[in-house]
């Protein structure tokens, strides 16, 4: 056992034995874990503490924007042709962007450069700042 883990427990018997972990909420419940069993062993408790932390991992903020990008597309008027058109161009440049990360190159070359979707979506926004 490491150092740390051995003071960990002597810190955790030393805590019991003095009565300072009875009563705990949940105490005598299963613990509710999340599932991180595709998780490498190694990299669960890197992931807990960034996801404890409020960190999302780039995949998963790419697939949030995702959804708000099609919760737009659900919410705006049908004759919104043009922000729609927008919407509808964001969203397939935020798929591609998702295969890119998942490591999938078998979109178009321009997709696998980095930024570029990017400078695309500012090039699109450009005609709406004048």
């Amino acid at each position: 056992m490491l150092l740390m883990e051995q003071l960990a427990e002597q810190r955790i018997a030393e805590a019991r034995d003095r009565g300072e972990l009875d009563d705990l909420p949940g105490a005598g419940k299963p613990l509710a874990l999340d599932d991180d069993s595709m998780v490498p062993e190694h990299l669960r408790m890197a992931y807990r503490l960034l996801k404890n932390a409020g960190y999302l991992p780039p995949e998963l903020q790419t697939i949030g924007e995702m959804r708000d990008v099609e919760e737009l597309l659900r919410t705006l008027p049908t004759d919104d042709l043009c922000e729609r058109e927008h919407a509808r161009r964001r969203l397939e440049v935020l798929r591609l962007r998702l295969a890119h990360q998942r490591g999938r190159s078998d979109g178009p070359l321009w997709s696998r450069e980095p930024g570029y979707a990017e400078r695309v979506l500012d090039r699109l926004d450009a005609p709406k700042r004048k």
